[in-house]
């Protein structure tokens, strides 16, 4: 088998290759067929952003990035590669990198965004005077994918638009040769529509069957056209005026329309609504629940995680591939690629963290190293205290005053009687017993538990004290 070309593309959709389009022109046309009968304008999805629904909902899951802190790293360790960091750290702040963001995510929506480019320098480097998002209905993509920019003067073939002036991304189609992408617009066009077709004929029933249809009635023989037109002008104030005039002789009533069968336009439109959360922001909204917020916060939570990641990496990963590569081998050519990206893993509960813990030391006698304490809980403890050395190397610690001596000599005389103590009542704790039963087993200890070595020991401790005190005085006496 012969070696591969390098670069070689063979299914390629710029050439006339591609037979799922039917034409190849200079421009080629979206294969969103919603797009295509509206002649290749995204306008029919932006006019789908006035519904409320779609408004709430599409705030709500581009400000869950946005609200997202950025961060810069290093491609590297070297300091080339620290101060090109710091430099594209520098240009996100000036050109405001979140409303950047912000902006760029409507390519979420729509299936493609662009921006321009505004370059400057300084002393030392190229820089980024502005990035300006651009209305994207101003762009085409070529067969091969190249960005056209339409003009009054050119809406055939547009304006190139090269790199490194336009950084553009196209995100939801499910191959690479659809360059507009297939944006959430795409999915939410037909709930709106039902929704707004189901509130129009909602008005209608409200308007209809809401109140009673006024009934006149006047004699044919006698009544004028004035009497007429008088006793539809009373019908028609029944809707407004609580009281009415009418000619004599006629008659006024009100009729309740009869209907049969459901008209529940209420559940048309929530259904719709629920069908533009689930698109949106992969969760449908309780109409049981609190109002503005998700039916169920656990899920809710896990599944709007999944998404701000997503579209936080799918912005990012665009934006490193682009400006960041371009600027960078302008002004640092050696360095390792910096990238921006967004923060999105929820922090840890350390609460829950310290009491896993805690049982984990208790049950199996477990003991958290220092560098592991630190690392984990965020915090610095203080400096271990040096082993003491060995006893057969310390310095001698006997105390020199007599009476101190004393009273280390009677501790440790008296120590094991009472640790004699403390283990024949550990025992019998232990056992088992009820409280009665301890009350009655201690009572019966009670003979065995002598205190005739406690007091020998403390009486000869006293006397000694006594002797050590006559000692003390003679020494000054003297």
């Amino acid at each position: 088998m012969d070696k591969p070309t390098l670069g070689q593309q063979i299914a390629t959709s710029g050439d006339g290759m591609d037979i799922t389009r039917p034409w190849v022109g200079a421009l080629s046309q979206p294969s969103d067929p919603l797009l295509r009968k509206a002649g290749t304008d995204v306008k029919i999805y932006e006019e789908l952003l006035s519904d409320w629904q779609v408004k709430a909902m599409w705030q709500q899951r581009q400000r869950a990035v946005v609200s997202r802190e950025w961060q810069v790293d290093a491609g590297g360790d070297r300091p080339i590669d620290i101060a090109a960091a710091d430099h594209l750290r520098e240009q996100l702040n000036r050109v405001g990198w979140d409303r950047v963001t912000e902006r760029m995510l409507y390519g979420v929506y729509y299936g493609y965004a662009v921006s321009e480019i505004i370059y400057g320098h300084d002393d030392r480097y190229i820089t980024w005077e502005a990035i300006k998002v651009r209305n994207r209905r101003r762009f085409r993509y070529t067969p091969a994918g190249e960005l056209r920019l339409l003009t009054p003067t050119n809406m055939v073939d547009g304006v190139p638009c090269p790199e490194p002036y336009f950084w553009h991304y196209a995100t939801g189609a499910d191959h690479d040769d659809e360059p507009y992408g297939m944006g959430l617009a795409h999915w939410l066009y037909w709930p709106v529509l039902f929704k707004r077709n189901g509130v129009k004929f909602w008005l209608f029933f409200l308007d209809k069957y809401g109140m009673p249809t006024a009934k006149g009635e006047f004699d044919p023989q006698t009544a004028t056209e004035d009497d007429k037109k008088k006793l539809l002008e009373a019908g028609e104030a029944i809707r407004t005026d609580s009281t009415v005039l009418i000619p004599k002789g006629m008659a006024l009533e009100l009729l309740e329309a009869a209907r049969n069968g459901t008209a529940d336009y209420k559940a048309l439109y929530d259904a719709m609504d629920a069908a533009i959360a689930k698109v949106t922001v992969g969760q449908v909204a309780s109409s049981q629940g609190t109002p503005g917020r998700l039916g169920n916060d656990d899920l809710q939570g896990d599944v709007r995680l999944d998404l701000i990641k997503a579209d936080a990496d799918l912005v990012c990963e665009s934006f490193n591939n682009g400006p960041v590569r371009w600027l960078t081998r302008w002004n640092f050519p050696d360095a390792e690629l910096p990238r921006v990206y967004r923060v999105v893993e929820e922090p840890e509960d350390l609460e829950g963290r310290a009491e896993r813990d805690e049982k984990v030391s208790r049950m199996a006698g477990y003991k958290p190293t220092r560098h592991y304490v630190e690392k984990t809980y965020g915090i610095e403890l203080a400096d271990e205290p040096p082993p003491a050395p060995p006893t057969e190397f310390a310095e001698s610690t006997a105390p020199s005053d007599p009476a101190e001596a004393m009273l280390v000599r009677t501790e440790a005389q008296v120590q094991p009687v009472v640790d004699g103590w403390n283990r024949q009542l550990a025992e019998l704790a232990e056992g088992g017993a009820s409280l009665d039963q301890v009350r009655d087993q201690l009572l019966a200890m009670a003979p065995e538990l002598s205190l005739d070595e406690y007091a020998q020991r403390m009486t000869e401790a006293l006397s000694l004290a006594q002797l050590a005190g006559r000692n003390d005085i003679e020494d000054e006496v003297r």
